[in-house]
């Protein structure tokens, strides 16, 4: 699995958009027993933290230890530096598995095996994440001419899966039609700018060419952003659950 998150972490806690109430009301109204979950790929612990609001205990993994030092910490939550496809715990352990924004950077057959030996029979597993957020025209155009026209070489092939909305990746579970939802939040410019810099092709683009590629689009940016202090932000939600 890529490390594409280590060197801007402390702004994904920040900058990072957090996942609606009523997504994790339907995932946890789909698990009979509220035991053990794992939030594997849990960065910041954003999902880690919820889970363990319902259930007695959450193990959350990752392979960024500077994700993990930003982490929510909390008594049930046990925080491990793993990979996703072999994990320290017995077989039949979990009866949640979440996966959040990451599943696309995973060796899929060696995750789904792991996902297998991990879970309780009836067991939920969830694979979550989110695609490019829609902000008003005059945004979203500069927003794209960044995404696509500036930093279109720099995305790691895997980014498709998002672009195809999860509906291409393998799935070999008995899957549940899911709802569609949003997340919804306002942001102020500089939550914006603060963002965009946690994307990975943003910081392949620094690395390749030692400047950030905002500086071209800054003022561009601004201008289409106005005068508004805030604005409202939406990004779609990516859903698969299977047991």
């Amino acid at each position: 699995m890529k490390d594409n998150f280590s060197t801007q972490s402390a702004d994904y806690a920040v900058y990072r958009p957090t996942y609606p109430q009523e997504l994790y009301d339907y995932l946890l109204a789909l698990v009979k027993n509220k035991e053990r979950a794992w939030d594997c790929a849990t960065g910041n612990g954003q999902v880690a933290r919820v889970l363990a609001q319902h259930f007695d205990a959450v193990y959350a993994t990752d392979i960024s230890a500077n994700q993990l030092k930003n982490a929510f910490q909390l008594p049930n939550i046990t925080y491990k530096l793993e990979p996703a496809e072999q994990i320290s715990v017995d077989d039949a352990s979990f009866d949640l598995v979440t996966i959040a924004q990451a599943i696309h950077w995973f060796n899929f057959e060696a995750f789904y095996a792991e996902v297998k030996r991990t879970l309780k029979p009836g067991g939920l597993f969830a694979v979550i994440g989110y695609g490019l957020m829609y902000i008003d025209k005059k945004v979203d155009k500069v927003i794209y001419k960044l995404y696509e026209d500036i930093l279109g070489k720099y995305w790691d092939n895997e980014r498709r899966y998002i672009e195809e909305e999860y509906q291409t990746i393998p799935f070999p579970f008995e899957e549940i039609v899911a709802p569609h939802f949003q997340i919804k939040t306002t942001w102020h410019f500089n939550q914006l700018i603060g963002y965009l810099n946690t994307w990975s092709a943003l910081q392949h683009y620094k690395k390749a060419n030692e400047r950030n590629p905002l500086e071209y689009l800054f003022t561009e940016l601004k201008e289409a952003w106005g005068d508004d202090a805030e604005k409202d932000v939406h990004f779609p939600i990516l859903l698969r659950v299977g047991k």
